[in-house]
C-alpha cells in the first residue's frame, strides 16, 4: 500500500482551535486541520509553513509536534505529522477549503471529522490550551 506523507496545523488562537472543511477531492465534505504534503527536501515544518501560506495565505509559527497518526484509509496508508501552531501574520483565507470554524473544546466534536484527524480529538482535550 502506498505510503503518502503529510503535515497538520494545529492553529490554536485565544483558547479555540480552526478546523477547515474540504472543498476537494476524495474528501470532499470532510473536516480536517489544515496543511498538506511534504515535498523531497522540505522538513515536516518548512512544508506545513508553506502550505498554509499556499491555502489560507498566512504566517504560522509551527510548535511543538502534538502527534504523528498513522492511519489506513482504503486506497492508501497515510502518515500526518500534527503540530500545534500559532498565527504570526494573515488573516486566514480560504483558498482551497469549503468553509472554516474556530472550535473550542467543548464544541471540537460538532464538526464530521475525516477519520485521521477524529484520532487527535481526544489528544487535544487532554491538554491545556
Amino acid at each position: 500500500m502506498k505510503t503518502i506523507k503529510v503535515v497538520a496545523a494545529i492553529i490554536i488562537h485565544e483558547n479555540k482551535v480552526f478546523a477547515t472543511q474540504r472543498g476537494y477531492g476524495e474528501f470532499e465534505g470532510g473536516w480536517e486541520f489544515p496543511g498538506g504534503k511534504v515535498e523531497p527536501g522540505e522538513t515536516p515544518q518548512e512544508a506545513l509553513a508553506r502550505e498554509i501560506m499556499e491555502e489560507l495565505d498566512t504566517q504560522i509559527e509551527v510548535g511543538e509536534l502534538l502527534d504523528t497518526v498513522e492511519y489506513d484509509y482504503p486506497k492508501f496508508h497515510l502518515s500526518m505529522d500534527c503540530f500545534l501552531c500559532t498565527i504570526k501574520s494573515g488573516h486566514l483565507v480560504l483558498k482551497e477549503h469549503e468553509a472554516a470554524r474556530w472550535l473550542t473544546r467543548e464544541t471540537l466534536d460538532s464538526v464530521d471529522w475525516l477519520p485521521a484527524d477524529l484520532s487527535l480529538i481526544g489528544k487535544l482535550t487532554a491538554r491545556e490550551w
